[in-house]
């Protein structure tokens, strides 16, 4: 679904912050990408939905390498995956519902009110939905995006430190959303540095560990 072979990325011109990265995300499977701050994950996340593009080596989603695409051709690849981002990125003006449904808006379809409701419903958000977003907590601002990242129902979930500011109920509660998300098939990436998250959600669900180290991808051992 995404692979890369080889990539090397840098902000700067002879400063690499990602070097040599292989990676191949599974169809179906839930991944955890972890590594310190500052590691490059939330680079990487870019990259794995051509926001990014890389320095060197190939880059290919959903079979397509996007190094060459047009921009409408990056922006059909993105609406088939979804991104929960660190700081939610919210219009603060909008009431909850229209910013879950702005990806429709954007992409020209029309929004199915009782499809919506089922999706607030669903991350627990239904009596919210006219709300503004100053308004909420930081555990319902995170659900909020994440129903806004399925919305579009894409193949993958691309989800960068999720719970990062969150205490651990909110956290796993959030996470049940993402298990049960991938119990349906969707392949999941979720970015964090906390690893007793990572090893609560691997005693529920299969989980591929990678972790960023000296701008280089591996293969989490066994304890993770």
């Amino acid at each position: 679904m995404i692979e890369m072979q080889d990539v090397s990325f840098g902000y700067r011109a002879g400063s690499e912050l990602l070097s040599g990265m292989t990676l191949s995300l599974q169809p179906g499977m839930f991944h955890f990408l972890t590594g310190p701050s500052g590691s490059g994950k939330t680079t990487l996340l870019r990259l794995c939905y051509a926001d990014l593009l890389p320095n060197t080596g190939r880059l290919s989603v959903f079979g397509q390498d996007v190094v060459g695409l047009s921009r409408d051709g990056i922006a059909m690849l993105r609406r088939r995956v979804g991104v929960v981002h660190q700081d939610t990125q919210f219009l603060d003006h909008l009431p909850v519902a229209e910013n879950v449904a702005l990806p429709l808006s954007v992409s020209g379809q029309v929004v199915d009110m009782a499809a919506m409701r089922d999706l607030l419903g669903w991350v627990q958000l239904a009596q919210h939905a006219r709300a503004l977003p100053p308004s909420l907590s930081g555990g319902e601002r995170q659900r909020a995006a994440l129903a806004r990242a399925v919305i579009l129902s894409p193949d993958v979930v691309l989800a960068d430190e999720p719970t990062g500011n969150l205490d651990w109920d909110m956290s796993m509660r959030l996470m049940q959303l993402l298990i049960e998300l991938n119990k349906t098939g969707k392949t999941v990436l979720v970015a964090t540095h906390d690893l007793n998250l990572i090893r609560a959600v691997k005693a529920q669900v299969s989980a591929r560990v990678l972790r960023i180290a000296g701008g280089t991808l591996q293969l989490a051992g066994a304890d993770l």
